[in-house]
């Protein structure tokens, strides 16, 4: 896009693409406007004016050891201090805010962004995604240095398929406000007397400034519905990145600033809020009066403080949870076992939908392979991991690294809980040397004894799953209701081949409202969710309080103003 292109030729170029997008959340089928292979961008590649590979490193190494300029108001001084999972200091220094300054000049950009009007505001964020989308190689490395996750899926997760889930939002922002006619002739008939008329015009109207509290590790997955959620319904938005994950969202603003100037709006409609170390700003800035969205994802201790203390903003909150999978019974044995390997084992398992609980009865299961005990289910499927990534080459592809010292503690400690059926080992990267990069580990655990109850009934976020030996299906399902209900899950698998057990899980889900995948053992996996089609979380249990993406998780952050004139 040149300098002074109109918001009617961002509509023109647009359009099509949006209302491909209103489509797919409608039908629920497969699409995205975003290339996931590698081999797309680039020169020969299918997205215009993209960089390729090297373009896209040659632009990540430029950018380490350097000031980040953004020349957005208030800049008090300059903090950084990220450091790669993989071992390297990014060297990056972000401009420091003085909010006092800051905050005014985002509340000055609204305006003008509120009368450009839904469509508008759609068309300039799809711009800011296309520019995103272009840089996708620069990003996966800014992601992959700050998350700990492997090249290729810092790549599609970190790139397309973020890229996926902030075009998903604007659509469902831009079908909210556009719900409602800008404008209508009202007439009421009065009889033989003339009719009353009124002309009435519907605006959509900002809540007011929105606070992005970045996460760790994906910091743009969980961070673009939230923003461009904000952003297209009218409001500024205040990026205050995770500490350790600050680069992919300092691009994400730089960018969209960019794009916002050069379409004739403010670029303070886009600010970054780096904090200095110990500054700890999230919280003093969630409860400023100026502040009336906040989007975290993060701890459940820090999400239940901003639901409690952030009283004067509309809050989503991304809790922990604990995902559990029962498995009851299977006709595909090896699948399941390849399956349950590869979502254990995805990213080291730091992702907040990674199965951590899985239900097996004592007794054992029926599969394909004949009965197994529940002690062969268990070695079998620790068995599968080992296979699955032994080779080192292989397993630092899907593990990525450890991305803090807290989740290499929690996977040492593990074997303090019960009987381990899987020992972690540690897999060494000789590309990235100072990396921390472990296998998942395996617990066994008795579901009838209360003192096993502190470990499977609480998050253990990383590569740590507890095998947990239960009664019978019917038990499986009641504990799976018990930790929903109490702990709330972001995934729940089960394998059966009994329609009465299928049901009982599925029951259970519906009325703890919980995402339930039955019977997966292909190249589909309980802890991937697609955009346009699979909600991500429901927002009906603990683990969060909204869904990705949903009509509440927009609607919420604009309301609609009446002015009535007589006719």
């Amino acid at each position: 896009m040149t300098a002074g292109l109109t918001t009617a030729q961002l509509i023109e170029k647009h359009r099509p693409t949006l209302d491909q997008a209103l489509d797919a959340i409608r039908s629920r089928a497969y699409w995205s406007p975003f290339p996931e292979h590698p081999k797309a961008y680039g020169a020969e590649g299918a997205v215009p004016g993209s960089l390729s590979a090297a373009e896209g490193q040659a632009a990540f190494d430029a950018l380490r050891g350097h000031r980040f300029e953004l020349e957005q108001p208030g800049t008090d001084g300059w903090t950084g201090s990220e450091v790669s999972p993989y071992g390297p200091e990014l060297g990056i220094e972000y401009p420091h805010a003085d909010p006092e300054v800051l905050l005014p000049a985002l509340r000055a950009a609204m305006p003008r962004w509120r009368e450009a009007g839904p469509e508008a505001r759609a068309a300039v964020c799809l711009e800011i995604l296309a520019r995103i989308n272009a840089r996708t190689h620069e990003f996966a490395h800014a992601v992959m240095h700050t998350s700990g996750q492997a090249f290729m899926m810092a790549f599609q997760a970190g790139g397309p398929h973020a890229q996926d889930r902030g075009l998903e939002a604007v659509t469902y922002a831009y079908a909210e406000q556009v719900r409602t006619p800008a404008a209508v002739e009202w007439s009421k008939p009065q009889g033989k007397r003339d009719p009353l008329e009124l002309r009435k015009e519907f605006t959509p109207v900002p809540r007011g400034v929105s606070l992005l509290i970045g996460c760790n590790t994906f910091p743009t997955w969980n961070g673009y519905p939230g923003l461009f959620a904000s952003l297209a319904t009218g409001n500024a938005v205040l990026v205050k990145p995770h500490p350790r994950a600050v680069l992919p969202l300092a691009l994400t603003v730089r960018i969209a600033r960019e794009v916002l100037r050069e379409a004739g709006f403010s670029p303070d409609l886009v600010a970054l809020a780096t904090e200095r170390d110990g500054e700890g700003i999230a919280k003093s800035l969630a409860v400023r009066p100026e502040i009336r969205i906040v989007d975290y994802t993060g701890s459940t201790a820090f999400g239940d403080w901003l639901e409690a203390n952030a009283r004067q903003a509309q809050v989503f909150t991304e809790k922990a949870g604990v995902n559990t999978v029962v498995i009851d019974s299977t006709d595909d044995y090896k699948g399941m076992l390849g399956n349950l390997a590869f979502s254990l084992s995805l990213y080291s398992g730091q992702m907040c939908t990674t199965p951590q609980n899985l239900l097996i009865p004592r007794g054992g299961i029926t599969t394909d392979a004949g009965p197994k005990s529940f002690d062969e289910v268990v070695a079998d499927l620790a068995g599968a991991v080992e296979g699955l990534l032994g080779d080192d080459t292989r397993a630092n592809a899907l593990l990525g690294a450890i991305v803090n010292p807290q989740v290499k503690e929690r996977i040492d400690t593990a074997a303090q809980l019960g009987e381990v059926a899987l020992t972690s080992r540690t897999v060494a990267n000789p590309d990235f040397p100072g990396a921390t990069v472990r296998t998942p580990v395996i617990v066994k655990l008795d579901g009838a004894k209360p003192d096993s109850e502190a470990a499977y009934l609480s998050e253990c976020f990383g590569p740590v799953s507890f095998a947990v030996a239960v009664d019978s299906a019917a038990d499986a399902v009641e504990l799976l209701r018990r930790t929903v209900r109490e702990q709330g899950a972001m995934t729940v698998g089960a394998y059966t081949t009994s329609p009465e057990v299928e049901r009982l899980v599925e029951d259970a889900c519906l009325e703890e409202c919980a995402q339930l995948s039955l019977n997966l053992t292909g190249g589909v996996y309980v802890n991937q969710t697609a955009a346009f089609s699979d909600f991500h979380g429901s927002g009906g249990n603990p683990s969060a309080n909204a869904a990705l993406c949903d009509g509440a998780f927009v609607a919420t952050r604009f309301r609609t103003v009446e002015v009535r004139r007589q006719a």
